[in-house]
C-alpha cells in the first residue's frame, strides 16, 4: 500500500473517531442526541422566560420587572404549565439537531487537526469546528424552534405543535420556518465559536490541575468548563438572539412585523421604537439558561461517550 493510500485511510479513521475516545460516527450521534434532549428539557422553563422577556415592548408594565418577579407573574397567571408550552416541539428537534451538532464538531475538529494527541489547545480549530457544527444543526432545529417560540408566547393563538405547523404553512408558507435561519446562523456562529473555544481551553486548564482520572473530578471539569463557556457565549450574543426571537415570532400576539429578514433592518427598527436597551432584553435568563444548560449538556455528552466506549470495549 502506497503512503498516500495509508494517509487517506488514517484521515477517514480520524473523521469517524477521535484519537482520544475511538468512538464511531453513530456513537457521537447517540451521545449528542441524549445530551441535547437532557439540556433542553431540563432548562425549558428558563428558555420560556427568556422568550417572553425578549418579546416585550417598552410600553409593557413588566418591561423592567426583575427576572424573579416576571417568573412569578407567569406562574401566577398561567400556572406552572405556562412555562412548558412548546416543549413538544423542542423534544422533536433537540435530539436530531444535537446529534448533527456534536457529530459535525467532532469530525471537523479531527479533520482540521484539533484532535491531535499532542495535548495542545487549538482555539481557532475548535472555533471553526463549532461554526460548521452550528450551521448544520441549525438547519435541522430552526423550523421547530420557530414553532416552539410561537407556542411559548403569552396568549399564543396556536393549540399545539400540529396546529402551529399547519397554520403557518397555510397562512405564511414554508419559508416562514426559515426566515430567521440567517440570523440564527449569524448569532450561533460567534456563540459556538466562543463556546467551544472557551470549553476546550477551560477543560484543558482544569484537567492539568486535576490530573487524576477520578470520575467525580472529570465530571467537575466538564461541568465547570461547560458552565463558563455557556455563560460567556450566551451573554455576548444576546442582541442577535433578541433579533432572532422577534423575527421568529413576528405578527403573533400583536408583535411587530418586518419587511425582510435583514438583521440590520430588524435592529434599526427595534432600536428606533424601543431604544438600544431592547437588544439586551432577556440577558439574565439567557445567561441563566446557557450556563447550567451547557454544563449539563457537556457533562452528559462526555459521560455518554465514556459509557459507549466501555460498552464497545466489553462487546
Amino acid at each position: 500500500m502506497n503512503p498516500q493510500s495509508e494517509l487517506g485511510i488514517q484521515e477517514l479513521s480520524i473523521a469517524s473517531s477521535s484519537p482520544d475516545d475511538h468512538l464511531g460516527f453513530w456513537k457521537f450521534m447517540i451521545a449528542g442526541s441524549v445530551a441535547g434532549m437532557v439540556e433542553h428539557m431540563a432548562m425549558f422553563p428558563v428558555d420560556t422566560l427568556k422568550t417572553r422577556m425578549q418579546m416585550l415592548a417598552s410600553s409593557s408594565p413588566h418591561h423592567l420587572a426583575p427576572v424573579g418577579r416576571f417568573l412569578a407573574s407567569i406562574v401566577r397567571s398561567e400556572g406552572p404549565s405556562g412555562l412548558y408550552r412548546g416543549i413538544a416541539a423542542m423534544g422533536l428537534g433537540a435530539g436530531p439537531a444535537h446529534a448533527v451538532y456534536f457529530t459535525v464538531y467532532e469530525v471537523s475538529k479531527a479533520r482540521l487537526g484539533g484532535a491531535a494527541a499532542d495535548g495542545r489547545h487549538h482555539p481557532l480549530i475548535h472555533a471553526a469546528s463549532g461554526v460548521f457544527a452550528t450551521t448544520a444543526s441549525d438547519a435541522v432545529l430552526t423550523p421547530l424552534d420557530v414553532v416552539k417560540q410561537r407556542l411559548q408566547l403569552r396568549r399564543s393563538p396556536y393549540c399545539g405543535v400540529k396546529d402551529c405547523v399547519i397554520r403557518m404553512v397555510r397562512e405564511e408558507g414554508f419559508r416562514a420556518f426559515y426566515k430567521s435561519y440567517p440570523t440564527t446562523v449569524l448569532m450561533n456562529a460567534p456563540f459556538t465559536a466562543v463556546h467551544f473555544a472557551t470549553y476546550e481551553a477551560v477543560k484543558k486548564v482544569l484537567s492539568e490541575i486535576a490530573k487524576e482520572e477520578v470520575t467525580e473530578e472529570r465530571l467537575l471539569v466538564h461541568v465547570t468548563a461547560g458552565g463558563a463557556a455557556g455563560a460567556l457565549a450566551g451573554a455576548v450574543t444576546t442582541p442577535l438572539d433578541v433579533v432572532k426571537t422577534r423575527l421568529q415570532c413576528q405578527g403573533v400576539c400583536g408583535a411587530d412585523t418586518f419587511r425582510s429578514s435583514s438583521i440590520y433592518s430588524a435592529i434599526k427598527k427595534i432600536v428606533a421604537k424601543e431604544g438600544p436597551q431592547a437588544l439586551t432584553q432577556g440577558l439574565k435568563p439567557r445567561v441563566l439558561f446557557h450556563a447550567p444548560a451547557a454544563a449539563l449538556c457537556w457533562s452528559t455528552y462526555e459521560a455518554m461517550k465514556s459509557f459507549l466506549q466501555r460498552c464497545s470495549h466489553e462487546a
